[in-house]
């Protein structure tokens, strides 16, 4: 019976050794246990022996290969731009297009697009008024116009450091609405009826004001210091009063744009009576609202101080909406209404 076991063992360990010769031997072989059959005084015995046994088949690359491969991996991983040496990751497939003017002239912006460009309407009723009747009504009047007493003490009639200081708050209220409708849509599983997209564009407008005045104003150091001061206390009093009244909160903002559209009038008026120098127009604003090439300050004046009035009348619809018991995703959302 015993020599019949050690036959069947011995056939066992002779068919692997024979498997193993055809098993790639680039592998490091891993070590198991097994038994064995060995000749003892008393003839053939079944003792367990440590032995090595091949964990995988698969073949492991040569070292000039992977000396290759790690070439062409970092020639792809990165790539250098001619024109101002940055270098750009091409890994992720990223890269801009070619854009260009209708001129055909390289477009030199990155922060909006020429799809993004528009020509603004001039033709809007600027005088347009919305004349409180309600309590919440004569809370957001008063509120503006109070706001605007400190203004006009520290700025006086220096109207470009005022628009500057005007543009850092005016572009906090779209940002605002539109991300608590966007936390409202996805928290609802409801439309927003295209208002997150008319209010981030609202935002984004007025956020191109402030960089287009910053081109024309350089402010100074205290400024600066006001700026942060202003915007974080406005950002956090205006987040907590759109969660508890939408329609007051809209109100105010289009009060404040009644207040811009004032403003913007009267730094025109000191334009035109030679009070502020005409400069001409930054490069920025000319590819922005599509003006000519040989425009001034004052076509840039013009055209922001009608933005202005399109974001009050979007904001006192808005108002006028939650007035009526509904909300925003009820009336259709003027986007693209600059």
């Amino acid at each position: 019976m015993n020599h019949l076991v050690a036959r069947s063992l011995m056939k066992r360990v002779i068919a692997g050794g024979i498997c193993r010769r055809y098993v790639s031997s680039s592998i490091a072989p891993a070590p198991a246990w097994a038994w064995a059959v060995r000749e003892n005084g008393q003839g053939l015995g079944v003792v367990p022996v440590e032995w090595r046994r091949l964990m995988s088949t698969a073949a492991e690359p040569s070292p000039s290969s992977a000396v290759v491969e790690k070439k062409n991996n970092s020639a792809v991983v990165t790539e250098k731009r001619d024109k101002d040496d940055v270098i750009v990751s091409s890994y992720w497939g990223i890269s801009r297009p070619k854009v260009t003017r209708e001129d055909g002239t390289e477009w030199p912006w990155n922060c909006f697009m020429p799809w993004e460009t528009y020509r603004a309407d001039l033709s809007i009723d600027l005088g347009k008024h919305h004349v409180p009747k309600t309590f919440t009504d004569k809370v957001a009047y008063r509120t503006v116009k109070l706001l605007r007493i400190p203004t006009d003490v520290f700025f006086q009639r220096r109207y470009g450091c005022r628009a500057m200081m005007l543009e850092t708050v005016a572009a906090v209220p779209g940002m605002v609405g539109g991300m608590l409708l966007h936390l409202r849509s996805l928290r609802k599983f409801q439309q927003s009826g295209g208002w997150i997209k008319a209010l981030l564009e609202e935002a984004e407008n007025e956020r191109m004001h402030l960089m287009t005045m910053v081109e024309l104003v350089q402010p100074k150091w205290y400024e600066r210091l006001l700026v942060l001061t202003v915007q974080g206390v406005f950002f956090n009093a205006f987040f907590v009063l759109y969660v508890l009244s939408p329609k007051l909160a809209h109100r105010i903002v289009g009060y404040l744009e009644e207040e811009a559209i004032h403003s913007y009038t009267e730094y025109l008026k000191d334009i035109d009576r030679g009070a502020i120098e005409n400069v001409p127009a930054p490069a920025i604003a000319i590819d922005y609202w599509r003006l000519p090439k040989d425009a001034t300050l004052k076509d840039v004046i013009t055209v922001i101080r009608a933005d202005e009035a399109h974001h009050r009348d979007v904001n006192h619809f808005a108002s006028d909406i939650h007035f009526q018991g509904k909300e925003l995703r009820e009336a259709p959302a003027p986007v693209g209404y600059h």
